[in-house]
């Protein structure tokens, strides 16, 4: 599954939250009860309401409660004291907590990126970093149920198009800032982002570390946007401001990667020659090589070396996982002196083997899944005991892949 999420009005933790569960609702309670567990205090409540502006209809996430009060416990601490809440104070409260342990990992991960940047552009390391505005329980909310959520989808890719760059200041208890704050801009390096003209902070310090967290590079986008896909949901997530002219939403887009008929691998190609062994102990060591547990084929050719010399020139593939071994069966079985080796992309059909009988006689096929249809190739040693000349060796080929691609099609 790949998960896109297209910013129209910008990103924020309970756009998120409400854009996902849009497109699950199946997701929804055990969200909720994941929130609760995280430690929130009995008289903070969340919602997820339907929502509709005057052009579209999707969801809301709500944290709501009473004003912070110096009885208050847990994370949000009281209001005489600015409501700062350290983040060592906010990771020791999930730790502690009885979330899933996959959930927990990343709600402390989206945590810790917001410190790491805080502490970078405050000049102190992250642990001594307290949150101000992300101290409330409505941003620890979003990020314990953005974590649930992302954790529940399993292993999506996600990707992420170019984010509205805003403008203006936002007032902050450190005073007025620029738009994007700089711990989102720190957060969204690498990110494309883009002026539509309107102002205002469109993406939020969260919305950003949540998609830091999800790694929605725009090479995601690139990459699953040229691949065969099929849409299978849609959610959409409001936030809390209005835009003019434009609906203050983040949508997802849920899709299913269609069945690939190629696929790309890493391969390590490596060449070298030999012109002072005989072609009777090359052939002995080319075998060997060829039967080596991470040799994928071997492969000899006739060439002209220094001197004039008629030499061979051998290129081999093999798995790049295992080259030293390699590297050693080729010094090992060879005369050269010298090895030539790279690691490149291959892109390959995918195969299948198939045995059919064809009047009694066992055939092994190879079966190809090429663009438009499948083909097939009979194995040649299997061939081999075929009674007659070219011509009857052609007939049980044929018979054998026509055999071959009929089962493919049952």
């Amino acid at each position: 599954m790949h998960l896109h999420l297209d910013a129209i009005g910008g990103v924020a933790g309970d756009m998120f939250i409400a854009a996902v569960l849009d497109a699950f609702p199946d997701l929804r309670e055990g969200m909720l009860q994941a929130i609760r567990t995280g430690g929130l205090p009995a008289d903070i409540t969340c919602r997820v309401v339907e929502h509709r502006d005057d052009v579209l209809t999707g969801l809301r996430f709500l944290v709501e409660g009473p004003p912070y009060r110096p009885r208050d416990r847990g994370l949000a601490l009281p209001e005489e004291r600015h409501r700062h809440t350290p983040f060592r104070e906010i990771r020791g409260q999930l730790e502690r907590s009885s979330l899933a342990p996959g959930v927990k990992q990343r709600a402390i991960h989206i945590f810790s990126l917001l410190a790491e940047v805080e502490g970078k552009v405050h000049g102190m390391p992250a642990e001594a970093v307290s949150f101000h505005e992300l101290g409330g329980w409505d941003s620890i909310a979003d990020m314990v149920g953005a974590a649930f959520l992302v954790d529940a989808l399993g292993a999506p890719t996600w990707s992420v198009g170019a984010l509205p760059q805003g403008s203006g200041r936002v007032k902050t208890d450190h005073g007025w800032l620029p738009i994007p704050t700089p711990a989102t801009a720190l957060l969204l390096h690498g990110f494309e982002m883009v002026d539509d003209g309107l102002p205002g902070e469109r993406v939020t310090p969260t919305g950003a570390a949540i998609l830091k967290h999800l790694d929605a590079r725009p090479k995601n986008a690139a990459q699953h946007g040229r691949q065969p896909r099929r849409l299978l949901r849609t959610g959409t997530g409001f936030g809390t401001r209005s835009l003019a002219g434009l609906s203050n939403v983040l949508r997802v887009l849920s899709f299913e990667e269609a069945a690939e008929r190629s696929s790309s691998q890493r391969v390590a190609h490596i060449a070298f020659e030999v012109d002072d062994q005989t072609p009777e102990d090359l052939a002995i060591a080319l075998d060997r090589l060829r039967t080596h547990p991470s040799v994928l084929d071997v492969l000899q050719m006739p060439a002209f070396g220094k001197k004039g010399r008629m030499t061979a020139h051998i290129q081999i593939l093999a798995e790049p996982e295992d080259l030293d071994s390699v590297f050693e069966a080729c010094f090992s079985e060879t005369a050269t002196l010298g090895l030539r080796w790279q690691v490149q992309e291959r892109r390959i059909l995918q195969r299948s083997q198939a045995t059919v009988d064809v009047d009694g006689r066992s055939v092994r096929v190879k079966v190809a899944e090429r663009p438009g249809a499948p083909t097939a190739k009979a194995e040649s040693d299997d061939l081999l005991s075929v009674m007659g000349g070219r011509r009857e060796r052609d007939t049980m080929r044929q018979a054998a892949e026509r055999a071959s691609l009929s089962k493919e099609d049952e």
